[in-house]
This record gives structure tokens, sequence and C-alpha cells, in this order.
């Protein structure tokens, strides 16, 4: 068995088609298809059901994707660790994010890391959070943005910071009037509101589902969205109201702004933190990236305490 078969076979898997896979490995669909059985006869089993419309792993092969995957991860931890060893070529660093979080954070941290690392590639991932823990767990990402809590035990984290969150409303919501007086807004007086939400697989939605059940109420869901920019300009058109994270708040010359109203102490907040795999080798170039990240936001959050003041 050799490590360009265990390649070749995750290749199929994920394309479920060999012309495709042939394709994104650079290499002839019959020397594709040679691999495959030269594999197969020496495990004994088959990997797929091949018909002419599509390919699906068998059971074995199921069970065989599983350990591959892991092993080329291994393999993947090793050579880097050798590359920090070796110091023989630049390092690279796989980021997984939640796109819209990313969006407001990242154009702070990318460019300070380009600079300070300028020999470290990035390659950037954006996806919901349920599938960027399972991409962090299975190796497909390095570090992934996430916020606390995690569904995937088998991910530990670094925490980055704080971010407080604060209620959206329509303009002209009674609510909003409250936008720049002291003590602000409890939880407590949103139970008979209309919420907008994000669906199911974004983090944020359970932060503000377990906000509203923490105060006693189940919230009225009156519009989901996969989108926290969309859920922003449903409220300011004023079909209900909702939980935004500070960062996310809309600047002023956007359009179809609502209004951001604080909410009574203690202020909520979410936890913002980079994770990655239990026990998983974390790479110099990684190791870079958080360290950036920290120092960064920490710089950002004190510009912004500053602009406040």
């Amino acid at each position: 068995m050799e490590l360009r078969q265990l390649q070749y076979t995750l290749q199929i898997a994920e394309e479920r088609n060999f012309s495709r896979a042939a394709e994104k490995l650079h290499i002839a669909q019959p020397s594709l298809s040679q691999q495959l059985s030269k594999l197969e006869q020496e495990l004994g089993v088959k990997l797929f059901h091949r018909n002419t419309s599509s390919v699906e792993l068998t059971h074995a092969g199921a069970s065989f994707i599983t350990h591959a995957r892991k092993i080329m991860d291994a393999v993947e931890q090793l050579r880097q660790e050798m590359d920090d060893i070796s110091q023989l070529r630049a390092g690279r660093v796989i980021i997984g994010s939640m796109p819209i979080t990313g969006s407001h954070l990242l154009p702070y941290v990318l460019p300070a890391f380009k600079e300070a690392y300028p020999e470290i590639s990035v390659t950037l991932l954006e996806d919901t959070s349920l599938n960027l823990e399972k991409l962090t767990a299975g190796g497909g990402t390095d570090l992934s943005l996430l916020s606390l809590p995690l569904q995937e035990p088998t991910l530990t984290y670094e925490t980055i910071c704080e971010e407080k969150i604060d209620l959206a409303v329509p303009p002209n919501h009674p609510l909003a009037k409250l936008k720049s007086k002291p003590g602000g807004v409890s939880l407590e007086q949103l139970k008979d509101e209309p919420f907008i939400v994000l669906k199911k697989g974004q983090g944020f939605r359970k932060i503000a589902l377990d906000l509203c059940r923490d105060a006693g109420f189940e919230p009225n869901i009156v519009f989901e969205s996969n989108n926290i920019e969309t859920v922003q300009s449903l409220v300011a058109a004023g079909m209900g109201i909702t939980l935004v994270p500070r960062f996310i708040a809309r600047a002023e010359r956007s359009e179809l702004i609502p209004v951001y109203v604080p909410l009574s102490s203690p202020v909520p907040s979410r936890t913002l933190v980079i994770a990655y795999r239990k026990g998983r080798y974390l790479s110099k170039a990684a190791e870079a990236f958080i360290e950036t990240f920290k120092l960064t936001m920490k710089e950002h959050l004190q510009d912004e305490n500053e602009t406040q003041g």
C-alpha cells in the first residue's frame, strides 16, 4: 500500500467521479483506475460501487476512508514538523473562518500577519460553525476561528477575545430611543418581541436562543436566515429584532441600518477562539498566526474602547 494510493482513494471518495478525481490529481483516468484496482486486489475488498452514473463507497470503503484521512493528516503533520526543524522552506497555514465574523476581523489580522511573516502562505476556508468544527477535527484546517461552546469533543482552543452582544431593533421601535441611555435593555423585556435569527448550523444561533431561554422565555421566531447581514437588513426594515455580536454591527454608512441598543448588566457576550484538534502538532506558522491574532485583537479592542471613550 502506497501513500499515493491513499491520496487517490480519498480524491475519488470526495469527487464521487473518476474523471473529476483524475483531473484534480493531474493524472490520466486509466492510471487512476489501475491504481485503485491494484489497491483493492491487495486488500481483498471492493472500496467503491461503480456504475455509469456514479461512484459510491462500499462498507469497507467507508472504513478505509476514515483511516486513510487519519494517515494522510499524520503524514502532513510530520512534514510540517520536519519543515519547522529543518527550516528549508516557507511555512503554510490553513485557516477556517465563519464568513461574516471573519470579514470583520481578518482584514485587521491578515495584513499584520503578512507583514510579520511574509514567507508564510495562508489559505482561507469559510463555512458554517458546524462544518468548520468537522473540518478542523478531520485535519481539513490547521486552525479555525469559532465561538464557544464547541460541539466537537476532539477540539481544543485558545481564547482570542470576549465580544459583547447588542440588541438590534428597527429605527422606529420604542426601544431605539434607549440607544444612548445608561443601563441598557434587559433580555426579559424582549419576551413578546418577534425575533429574526440565524438558521441551524450557525454557532451564534445557539448563543442567541440560549440567552433568551436563560432569561425565561422562548423567542418568537418570525424569520430565519443563513446570513447575519440579511438578518440585520430585515430588522432595519421593521420585520423584527435580533441579537448581534458587536464586531458585526453595521457601519453607519451602510444601507438599512438597525439601531443598536446595549443590553443591561451583566452584558452578554460570546467568546471567540482559535480552535484546533487535540493532540495535533501545531506548526510554527500556526503558532505565529495565533499569537498575531491575539495581539491584533488586543490592539483593535483598545482602539475601539478609546474611540467610545
